[in-house]
């Protein structure tokens, strides 16, 4: 059995149990057919506030945290705010070394590309194993200056790269200059057993939602670059026509105060709910009970709770960027070009005033979490074989 040491920042922690879902259920589904290790590499910031991180504040996990299905190490390595930019995947990878030699992989697969992926590859290089980067996302599409070098440079280092969408793997090759021949595309998958079809009206009563709301949900974390600000605008916007219009805000975030005193400010209380984190089970009761589903992000790779929702059956509206439209069809959803509060305002309108075949929708959605496993599986055998190491 393959020996597969997996290195990533963004696990399910306690204060955000939605945080980096998609790899939990990939890394769980990989640790049947495999024997997998995580460890769940966390930048450590000094204690004085002034020395922590502003904009994106880190979200630690403690030593000895714990998952079901998966086997998990936290490994921690000190950081300071863009002084140690550079540095940080450097420090990392010889923070990974000596728990990644005792684990004793075949091969080690970094999911987030830099610093966390950096260390996994700087790891792997220093203990003569191949190293396969698992990008995601905002890793590829939201990157500037110091940080597009690194991830240009860390990306070239790679022997693989899996992206989650069609769209990722080509702005890798155009942007960053990687060869096609080392770029694999592994789409996200649903579990099953949590996403599937159930009766709205069964799900709106549980919930204490009314029968006639027109429910939106939005699902993701709360950040400006997922279009919050648009959303409430939109929103705001359509309960003048639509009195019974609804938005429920599941996730948590940097952005949650702002959001709370923009619902304020226009009067929306009575219109939009924020629950916090919830657990899939929770989340699958929501997208049973929507009329639809809304993530007007800037940018995206693939996200997962688009499938996750149209697996319930529940429409979406989306932004048409990243691997959005690889997702969603006129059949299932509507898309808006980003930033546009009027446009999705329009889409969403539409979207509540339309009879969708919910059954039909749910049908198209059947790729399940093995499925990734498999395939990623396979890119590590062989990336194995054509580059000559051989497994203990």
């Amino acid at each position: 059995m393959k020996r597969i040491a997996v290195v990533t920042p963004i696990l399910p922690v306690p204060q955000d149990m939605t945080r980096g879902r998609f790899i939990y259920e990939t890394t769980r589904a990989l640790s049947r057919i495999a024997d997998v290790k995580v460890f769940l590499t966390q930048a450590q910031y000094p204690q004085a506030s002034w020395l922590k991180p502003g904009l994106h504040p880190a979200t630690v996990a403690q030593t000895g945290h714990s998952l079901p299905g998966i086997d998990v190490e936290t490994v921690n390595y000190p950081a300071l705010p863009l002084v140690s930019r550079v540095s940080n995947g450097w420090v990392a990878g010889q923070r990974l070394l000596k728990p990644i030699r005792q684990f004793a992989p075949d091969i080690v697969i970094g999911y987030w590309v830099y610093p966390e992926g950096a260390g996994a590859v700087h790891a792997a290089r220093q203990l003569g194993l191949p190293a396969v980067l698992g990008a995601l996302g905002t890793d590829i599409n939201d990157r500037h200056g110091l940080n597009a070098r690194l991830t240009r440079r860390t990306l070239h280092a790679a022997d693989r790269i899996i992206f989650v969408s069609q769209d990722m793997r080509q702005r890798a090759i155009e942007e960053y200059g990687v060869k096609p021949d080392r770029c694999a595309t592994v789409v996200n998958g649903i579990n099953t057993s949590v996403f599937y079809p159930q009766d709205t009206a069964t799900c709106r009563a549980e919930l204490g939602v009314p029968a006639d709301a027109m429910l939106m949900v939005y699902v993701g974390r709360l950040i400006e670059a997922k279009g919050l600000r648009e959303l409430i605008e939109a929103t705001d916007a359509l309960r003048k026509t639509k009195p019974s219009t609804k938005l429920v805000i599941i996730g948590e975030g940097a952005f949650k105060d702002q959001l709370k005193q923009m619902i304020q400010q226009r009067n929306l209380t009575a219109h939009v709910q924020l629950t916090g984190g919830l657990l899939p089970g929770e989340i699958a009761k929501w997208l049973n009970a929507a009329n639809l589903l809304t993530l007007p992000s800037w940018t995206e790779g693939y996200p997962n709770v688009l499938v996750e929702a149209l697996a319930c059956g529940c429409p979406v509206v989306a932004t048409q960027v990243g691997g959005i439209p690889e997702i969603v069809h006129e059949d299932c959803g509507l898309l808006c070009p980003p930033k546009q509060a009027q446009a999705l305002q329009l889409a969403l309108d539409q979207a509540l005033d339309t009879t969708w075949d919910r059954p039909a929708i749910a049908h198209r959605m059947g790729r399940t979490w093995d499925d990734v496993a498999g395939e990623t599986l396979g890119i590590c055998v062989a990336t194995m074989n054509s580059h000559g190491y051989i497994p203990r």
